[in-house]
């Protein structure tokens, strides 16, 4: 039990629960740095894509191939195996149909990566209020502890508390630590994406 307690007491007075690396996103809980947006010139070397911006949304067949693109459960090889067999039968119209598929990709990568470093900041402040709650009943459990004659039942139920509370939030930082990772995979697969679009242009 005093093992369980430790732990709750550690985790609330160490700060794990969001300790932000840069002041500027105090709810940010990975590692990694905090980049809001994808750069445009970071992941495309292409012509510009000025001309057709939001144009992808009105190809049916475009849409549902960045759909298909997009889905991290499609694995990349697959994405990139579809991307060449699509330009390789736009003919006369790869160029375009090329830069369509990557105004599309962008986009839509860009928004899903956008809701995951949301979902991840939301967690983050859960994990802060869930710290301190922890922290508050520890300090209330050795209090009830040092109190004669000692209420056991209520030591008992608060103690069970706790321990069910840490696991929880030891759960929950598990989960924040796997998806942290899940931006930098955004990032990887439209790089990796707009460099095969790039090559079959050429």
């Amino acid at each position: 039990m005093k093992v369980w307690l430790l732990a709750a007491m550690a985790i609330a007075l160490s700060g794990t629960a969001a300790r932000a690396a840069d002041p500027r996103y105090p709810d940010w809980p990975c590692t990694q740095a905090k980049v809001p947006e994808i750069s445009l010139a970071a992941v495309w070397a292409g012509p510009p894509l000025d001309d057709v911006q939001n144009k992808w949304k009105d190809d049916a067949r475009i849409s549902a191939l960045v759909a298909k693109l997009s889905a991290r459960k499609t694995p990349l090889e697959e994405a990139e195996k579809s991307v060449k067999e699509y330009l390789a039968a736009s003919a006369s119209d790869k160029t375009t149909n090329a830069k369509l598929l990557f105004a599309g990709l962008f986009d839509t990568l860009n928004a899903q990566r956008s809701q995951v470093m949301l979902g991840l900041e939301r967690v983050s402040r859960k994990q802060r209020e869930a710290a301190d709650k922890i922290r508050e009943e520890t300090l209330e459990l050795q209090a009830l502890q040092g109190v004669t004659p000692r209420d056991e039942a209520k030591v008992e139920a608060l103690s069970n508390e706790l321990i069910w509370k840490t696991r929880i939030f030891e759960d929950r930082h598990k989960v924040v630590r796997f998806v942290c990772e899940v931006p930098t995979a955004i990032d990887q697969r439209l790089f990796a994406l707009g460099r095969v679009i790039q090559q079959e242009m050429e």
